[in-house]
């Protein structure tokens, strides 16, 4: 009974929320719990379950699999707007089930917390797990990479779902060991692409086959640890490939897979790698071809991850850097692009963003692509601002602010193409005072 009342409260309240324009994001989530920890075990599901891990991609993986699912005429729900953990997924759940606890739709995809992924499906269902990568994230709220990696393994010892990973990250591959009796593990990689390198650029965790403990040997680093590894003790990381992309060419923005040409809208590697996560979850559910083709030429997630906006004349591309590979994923974009460019870098240091930001210590600032000036902006201006200093980038072209007004009347002060890198609770603010600009 306490369930039906949870759900009935639920209901009212989204509506009150929806009358006041609010989104409510974990707000009925975080009630409901209050109501029933287990609530989770109450809802009734009949459809597949797809859910998206990682540290980085995320957002952009899961609501490309709703894009694409819909544009296949299918009824998807989902938690687009990246509300991931317990509370934003049984919102989502919340805002869609019946009194009785039942989804009316052909698949959910929800995009899930790392540390989060055993808590949820413990007592939910799920049938496809994919995973990205894992990166050092929030130090200060996560703790070690490994800590969370060993989380998701013990999980996966009694999962017999789709498991779909990246076997060009050595800390993602191992999963597929978790249970042996799985024979549903299917990998992706990615030919070598233009700017990867043979040896590691910037901060990574992929060094050691964790099986053996022997030194892994990388053929190319795309960026990071992400590259083509094996041990060379007992041939770890030597997996059989389900989605593969070659012929990879981001000035034209695509790549192929299985002979067919794909098309996307953004021009990086690491999109390259979550269009292949999307690509292994279609062929798994059999979604025509053409139809994935369409999708993946239209979608754009237009939230600041590599958003591409026009502000006073000047092409600006905004992205979402919450950890140290993030931030330097976002330098290769800007260092590939040979055009005269600026750069503004803000940074803040809320509850939301993890409060440690000796994480930028770890981004390569270093031999900057012709980059004229760079502005700081956020909480922790300065910090930023020295940490790009002591990279040997010029003091007299950083210019640091506070507040976001005053740094972007500084930013378009010239008409070069503009490069913006936001933390987690800087990028909203950044954005809407760009637009705002304009």
């Amino acid at each position: 009974m306490i369930n039906y009342i949870t759900i009935i409260f639920i209901k009212i309240l989204n509506i009150l929320l929806n009358l006041a324009k609010k989104n409510g994001g974990n707000i009925l989530g975080k009630i409901a719990l209050k109501f029933n920890k287990n609530i989770f075990s109450f809802f009734k599901v009949n459809c597949p379950v797809i859910a998206v891990t990682a540290t980085n991609g995320k957002t952009s993986t899961n609501n490309c699999i709703k894009h694409t699912l819909s544009q296949a005429k299918f009824k998807v729900v989902c938690n687009s707007e990246g509300n991931n953990m317990d509370t934003g997924v049984l919102s989502t759940l919340l805002k869609n089930c019946t009194i009785s606890g039942k989804i009316k739709a052909d698949f959910l995809c929800f995009e899930v917390d790392e540390s989060y992924v055993p808590i949820i499906f413990k007592s939910f269902r799920l049938d496809t797990l994919i995973v990205l990568n894992f990166f050092r994230d929030q130090l200060d709220r996560n703790g070690e990479v490994e800590t969370l990696i060993l989380k998701i393994n013990d999980f996966l010892k009694n999962f017999n779902g789709n498991l779909i990973l990246n076997n060009d990250d050595p800390n993602v591959a191992r999963l597929g060991r978790a249970n042996k009796n799985n024979k549903k593990v299917y990998y992706f990689s990615a030919e070598k692409y233009k700017y990867a390198t043979e040896t590691m650029k910037e901060a990574g965790e992929g060094r050691f086959c964790p099986f053996c403990k022997t030194k892994l040997v990388y053929s190319y680093y795309q960026y990071s640890h992400i590259g083509k590894f094996e041990c060379p003790n007992c041939k770890y990381g030597d997996n059989r490939i389900y989605k593969y992309a070659y012929n990879i060419d981001l000035n034209k923005r695509c790549f192929d897979v299985d002979g067919i040409t794909y098309n996307i809208p953004e021009s990086n590697i690491y999109t390259i790698y979550n269009h292949l996560a999307v690509l292994a979850v279609c062929s798994l559910y059999n979604i025509d071809t053409e139809i994935v083709l369409k999708s993946f030429k239209d979608f754009s997630l237009n939230n600041g991850r590599s958003e591409e906006i026009l502000i006073k004349n000047c092409k600006t591309i905004i992205n979402l850097a919450k950890n140290p590979t993030g931030a330097n994923v976002s330098l290769r974009m800007l260092n590939e692009n040979e055009d005269s460019k600026d750069l503004l870098f803000v940074l803040n240091d809320n509850l939301a963003d993890g409060q440690d930001v000796s994480w930028i210590w770890d981004i390569n600032f270093n031999q900057l692509n012709n980059v004229n000036r760079i502005i700081t902006s956020g909480t922790r201006a300065y910090d930023i601002a020295i940490r790009i200093k002591t990279a040997g980038f010029d003091e007299n072209k950083i210019y640091p602010f506070l507040g976001i007004e005053p740094a972007l009347s500084k930013l378009y002060e010239t008409s070069n193409v503009k490069y913006v890198i936001a933390n987690y609770t800087a990028l909203n603010p950044t954005r809407t005072a760009l637009k705002k600009f304009n």
